[in-house]
């Protein structure tokens, strides 16, 4: 039966499209006036698209789109442009400063911005954002802001209603992370204050910024070039990486989160180069592993064992020649499960990792497997998991107003359209909260005919079957040990 099943899958074509907020990775270069491109994702695959647009990127790029994949709006640090990639009403001004008036075609700073939904309120996004200043070695931040967009203003399009406003001043590295907390409605917002081992860290609940605090991690200490701070899809762990100012030895640093408390405990310092910068950074979607990079090397570490491979070395590829080299770079863990590495200066190629969760080479990183036929520049978007809900069961699960996606069984399984004629079968359902499902497809005698996996925090698919002859069949989705099903009548 397993074999026939998995011949079947092989010889039916099918596609399936899952939208949410990470859906859209903007590329393209600091050149406003070259073409651009535009990768969308699904939980399986992505579409490529050249597209001509006024936002360029150097390094700071977010985007985001709403819960169906709709895109609604982009900033490079500069301003924000709307769903249509025009300015945003009243979205110019962003970072005003010299970083701003050297660089007005985008910011350099990796992960110095991020879109977020506003706690509590569904029309509303906010936009975290900080620039830096060069202080003759290194890039250092001053300040972390927050800007209010409302997504019904302009007739639609959005319109920025608070700018600018700040959060705080310090002296910070760059770099933002964010994750959502144990409410599954509030967002922790994390930076690290330049060179201590201090992390400050933000809450952003529907009143607002309510709180403020720090903890030290009792570590060494990173000089300038944090810029990834990330988290796991699970949210309960947490990593970044520092370097020696001398020697530029390089270190990932690991640790556990409780998004309810927002405190970070079990520190696990991890030395990868002794002479190289560390780029990239990012965790596979099971959280069992750990990615980081410099220019030519890509490490995977098992953050259970704490063991490292090198997983791939760059191959010296150029395109069309020297100096437009496909060197890795920034990280992107996409909606479809894999891991994406920019390279550092303009390339027409980006990497691509089939399967981050598998060990050592079995990861499968394609060197400059995917051509762009356009400039791309390090950007990669800073998106966090903006499905992830309550740690159902703890005493911060405690909302019930806005909070009915998140059960601990499988919720709202919905089908259509039913009869099915022709096109795709529409599916919509909400899984238990951090477990994957599976959908299956009977005919009337019980013979599984189709079957496919549904990730976590997914919501929504569209599946085609091409040959599925007229009857009766049910439709099952199987999560955390929850199953329900349907009937659907093929026309």
């Amino acid at each position: 039966m397993r074999k026939w099943l998995y011949l079947l899958l092989i010889l039916i074509p099918f596609t399936a499209f899952s939208q949410g907020e990470n859906a859209v990775w903007l590329l393209g270069d600091q050149f406003y006036q070259f073409d651009k491109g535009r990768m969308t994702f699904d939980t399986i695959s992505y579409s490529y698209q050249k597209e001509f647009r006024k936002m360029a990127f150097l390094g700071t790029e977010a985007t985001i789109s709403d819960r169906n994949g709709n895109f609604l709006m982009s900033s490079n640090g500069v301003w924000i442009a709307n769903a249509t990639n025009d300015t945003m009403l009243n979205g110019g001004g962003l970072n005003p400063g010299p970083e701003v008036n050297s660089n007005p075609n985008g910011l350099l700073l990796p992960y110095a911005n991020v879109f977020v939904p506003f706690p509590g309120d569904t029309n509303k996004y906010v936009l975290l954002h900080h620039t830096a200043r060069f202080d003759g070695y290194g890039y250092i931040s001053n300040e972390l802001l927050f800007t209010i967009i409302d997504k019904l203003g302009d007739g639609g399009l959005g319109s920025v209603i608070t700018k600018n406003d700040t959060i705080l001043n310090d002296t910070l590295n760059y770099g933002i992370g964010v994750c959502k907390h144990a409410n599954g409605r509030d967002w922790w917002v994390v930076m690290q204050k330049h060179n201590t081992d201090l992390l400050i860290i933000v809450l952003v609940t529907p009143s607002g910024i309510q709180q403020v605090s720090t903890q030290h991690l009792n570590i060494p200490y990173s000089w300038y070039n944090v810029t990834h701070l990330t988290f796991s899809q699970s949210g309960n762990q947490f990593s970044y990486f520092r370097y020696d100012s001398t020697s530029v030895a390089s270190t990932v640093l690991l640790f556990d989160f409780d998004r309810c408390s927002g405190m970070f405990t079990n520190p696990r310092v991890i030395p990868l180069t002794t002479s190289s910068y560390l780029w990239g950074l990012s965790f596979s979607p099971s959280g069992q592993f750990l990615y980081a990079n410099t220019s030519s090397y890509l490490f995977q570490i098992d953050v259970n064992t704490l063991q490292v491979d090198t997983v791939a070395t760059y191959d010296g590829f150029c395109y069309p020649n020297n100096p437009w080299c496909t060197t890795f770079f920034n990280e992107y863990l996409a909606a479809n499960g894999k891991i994406y590495i920019t390279s550092g200066s303009s390339s027409q190629h980006i990497h691509e990792m089939n399967y981050p969760d598998s060990a050592g080479t079995a990861c499968d990183l394609q060197q400059h497997a995917i051509f762009l036929d356009m400039w791309n520049f390090r950007a990669v978007p800073n998106h966090p998991n903006y499905h992830l809900g309550p740690v159902i069961g703890s005493i911060c699960d405690s909302l019930s107003v806005g909070q009915e996606e998140y059960y601990s069984q499988i919720q709202n399984f919905q089908i259509s359209p039913n009869p099915l004629k022709d096109g795709p079968l529409n599916i919509i359902y909400l899984l238990p909260q951090n477990q994957p499902g599976t959908f299956e497809l009977y005919d009337l005698n019980g013979k599984i005919i189709y079957q496919q996996k549904l990730p976590p925090w997914s919501s929504m698919q569209s599946i085609s079957f091409p040959n599925l002859r007229a009857g009766l069949y049910s439709c099952v989705i199987r999560a955390g040990g929850s199953v329900v099903s349907r009937k659907l009548m093929k026309m």
